[in-house]
């Protein structure tokens, strides 16, 4: 086999093309370019191997090329003007520290390049010894095909080719090492003629069977394709993850599946420079399907930089507060989107900018404003000023709204539809649920801040793995209410929005992010600080319009807050009433109702029979796979133990009785001894004295442990009694029994 001989090259070969399949994907679903230099040196490799090169040749010859390739690629120097290459080891250096800290997206391409080259020289050398030394390439074989099936059905990559090379790569390589081993084996001397009697069917045999493969009919497939449950799950997150299933936090745009866990991501979104923390809105949404949120139409209205932004909030009479934010946008962001607080009033300063002038588009329905360039072509933004002004509402105002009066014109009659909205099929509970929290409530703020306290009873729990996905029939905001109880944003503000308009108050539901981390203050104006924003702070919250105040926020989500001020200082007794005395700051209705749903009642209704099979039916609802495997595996282990019982149950009684120091141990050992000699076969017969099944054990094993330890047991049986130190020579005995039943 270490011959440089035709039947070695072809092995070399079919290994070449075996490794190639690897390759082949990589440029077509990674950045990865110039591929043609890493194959080039997969030949190099495979040609030093066949010609047997020694190994100092072979080092220097890899080392050179992995360095004239990484030149050629990354730097413009020529690769005998050796300055580049201080500069590729400082480079390295930095590499392997941010290595050894586990850094590895802050890994310089050149260090990639040359980790990837070492990966395919360690290939090459596996190969090598594979066919060479072991003669045996099936796990590889296997692998490549497992490695391009499992792209064919996740990727783009289409593997149809790639199969029938890699199966002709390998059944050839694995005949030919068959034929070699068989020789090796029998020892025979085969000659040129021998071996084309050998190769020859079996090249036929592989040409038939793919010709025979392309040719036959293919039959449909029997399982479902998966490849859309996994797009489901990552490629659109929501607010908190949008698509049903187990998916990546971060925004998305389609929310027409909510439900189901999601996996944190702390990956940066954008950072900024405030006073102080704000929510981000990215868009509204409000028609709810039952599963999700869709936005019922589009309105489109185009501005330019600098120009005052068409979303407005509230009324001019609301009091604000003037602010400003300088906002950076993280490279990975993907949409051209803008994201901005509430009051929004203008954008400035824009990156990147176009000397034609930036354009913005909003869309007056779901307030999501996109940005453009003067060609109307949609561009990611990196940088840009919002200046925004924060409402100061008055609880007496918001207090003054108890109904809406949706006739008087055309108009109101269809804001008030929409934002009402409700699909025919919600249960009737919902509504039931919302009379009874705000039951003795009159003003619609009473009744928005009821049930927006209502979701911190105990009985709902913020949870980001345990999360139910509704089922065909299952409403997305019923499952939460009387259910699951389990969730997170999108399943709080959901129930909140749904609730409200169950009782003919306008709501929406809104999406963007929370006010993020506080990372230090600014170096230009102390005043301000630097905050950071990542996937993990996607969130979802509701908006409820008063006709005198706009639309007001409010976060029902448990754990959190959205800072929206409202003075309560100014809910006054008339002075008509009582003017001799000014009653006492009245405490935010939230707050109040955290107060006093936290009732001794409340808290054992956590513990309630009915509470832990909701949690058990979600459990097993959500996690049946899993428990059925683990299941499985269990029933299989125990079987296998019990089937084997007569090989570890002896260990375990020795190591028992090992400790066991009293005299009046050897009753009980001695009938597990008994036991132990019928799991080995040797039964005792029916009406056999204890004596003669004593002999027949020991000329069985040509001993007399056996006569002696029963004349022990006999001993102890009839006396109730035994000499002082009897069980330390009785257990000698027993243990060389036990023993022989194990061998």
């Amino acid at each position: 086999m270490r011959k440089r001989d035709l039947p070695s090259l072809f092995l070399y070969t079919f290994g070449f093309f075996l490794l190639w399949e690897w390759l082949r994907p990589i440029e077509q679903l990674t950045e990865t370019d110039n591929i043609e230099m890493f194959i080039f040196f997969l030949l190099l490799s495979f040609a030093i191997s066949f010609f047997h090169m020694k190994w100092p040749w072979q080092l220097i010859i890899k080392l050179v090329f992995i360095l004239y390739s990484v030149n050629r690629l990354y730097y413009q120097e020529g690769f005998f003007q050796f300055r580049w290459l201080k500069a590729f080891i400082t480079d390295g250096a930095d590499n392997i520290v941010l290595l050894a800290g586990r850094h590895w997206n802050d890994l310089s391409n050149e260090f990639r390049t040359l980790l990837f080259f070492i990966l395919l020289w360690l290939m090459v050398y596996l190969i090598h010894y594979w066919l060479l030394n072991r003669q045996r390439i099936f796990i590889f074989f296997l692998m490549t095909l497992i490695y391009i099936s499992v792209l064919d059905t996740f990727t783009p990559y289409s593997a149809k080719a790639a199969i029938v090379r890699t199966i002709i790569a390998g059944f050839a390589v694995m005949g030919m090492l068959t034929f070699y081993r068989m020789t090796r084996k029998e020892k025979v001397n085969c000659d040129s003629s021998f071996l084309r009697r050998w190769m020859v069917p079996l090249a036929g045999m592989i040409v038939f069977s793919v010709l025979v493969g392309i040719a036959a009919p293919k039959a449909a497939p029997i399982w479902p394709d998966p490849v859309p449950f996994f797009t489901a799950n990552n490629n659109k997150e929501g607010a908190e993850g949008n698509k049903a299933g187990p998916h990546k936090i971060g925004y998305g745009t389609d929310d027409t599946a909510l439900g189901g866990p999601f996996i944190g991501d702390d990956s940066p979104v954008f950072a900024y420079e405030a006073n102080g923390k704000n929510y981000w809105k990215m868009e509204t949404k409000d028609t709810y399907t039952g599963k999700g949120w869709l936005a019922s139409g589009s309105t489109l209205i185009s501005y330019r930089e600098e120009e005052f932004v068409p979303v407005t909030s509230y009324p001019e009479t609301v009091e604000t507060i003037k602010e400003s934010a300088r906002v950076i946008v993280h490279g990975k962001y993907k949409y051209n989107y803008i994201m901005y607080p509430a009051g929004i009033k203008m954008i400035s300063a824009m990156e990147p900018s176009d000397p034609d002038g930036n354009r913005f588009v909003v869309d007056a329905n779901n307030e999501r404003i996109s940005f453009f360039n003067n060609d109307q072509n949609p561009v990611v933004p990196r940088a840009f000023t919002a200046v925004y002004e924060i409402p100061k509402y008055k609880a007496a105002d918001l207090k003054q709204t108890a109904s809406f009066d949706s006739e008087k014109s055309v108009k109101d009659h269809f804001f008030y539809m929409q934002y009402t909205q409700l699909p025919d099929q919600l249960p009737d509970r919902v509504k039931v649920l919302a009379e009874e929290i705000t039951a003795g409530k009159t003003s619609w703020f009473e009744k928005a801040k009821a049930v927006e306290g209502y979701f911190g009873k105990s009985d709902y729990t913020y949870d980001q793995k345990n999360v139910a996905v509704p089922d065909t029939n299952d409403d997305y905001v019923d499952q939460f209410l009387f259910e699951t109880k389990h969730g997170y944003c999108d399943n709080f503000s959901s129930s909140m929005v749904v609730m409200l308009r169950s009782l003919g108050i306008p709501t929406r539901w809104v999406k963007g992010f929370t006010g993020g981390d506080f990372q230090e203050y600014s170096q230009d104006d102390t005043s301000k600080r630097y905050y950071q924003v990542t996937n993990n702070n996607a969130h979802s919250w509701v908006e409820v319009y008063f006709p005198n105040q706009g639309w007001v926020p409010f976060e029902p989500t448990k754990g959190f807050t959205n800072g929206a001020i409202i003075n309560y200082q100014t809910d006054a007794v008339p002075a008509s009433t009582n003017p001799q005395s000014t009653p006492p700051p009245v405490k935010k209705p939230q707050h109040v109702e955290k107060d006093v749903l936290k009732t001794p009642e409340d808290a054992k209704k956590s513990f309630d029979v009915k509470n832990i099979l909701n949690k058990a039916k979600l459990t097993l609802k959500n996690n049946w796979k899993l428990i059925f495997l683990v299941l499985v595996l269990l029933t299989g282990i125990t079987a296998t133990l019990y089937r084997i019982r007569g090989k570890w149950v002896p260990y375990c009684v020795l190591l028992l009785y090992r400790f066991k120091k009293k005299d009046e141990n050897i009753g009980a050992a001695y009938l597990i001894l008994l036991n132990q000699f019928e799991r080995y076969g040797i039964n005792r017969k029916e009406n056999q004295t204890l004596r003669n099944y004593a002999r027949y054990i020991d000329t069985f094993y040509s001993t007399r442990d056996m006569t002696r330890l029963t004349a022990y047991y006999e001993q102890y049986m009839y006396h109730q009694s035994l000499p002082k130190g009897t069980w330390k020579e009785s257990r000698e005995l027993w243990e060389n029994l036990i023993k022989k039943t194990i061998t």
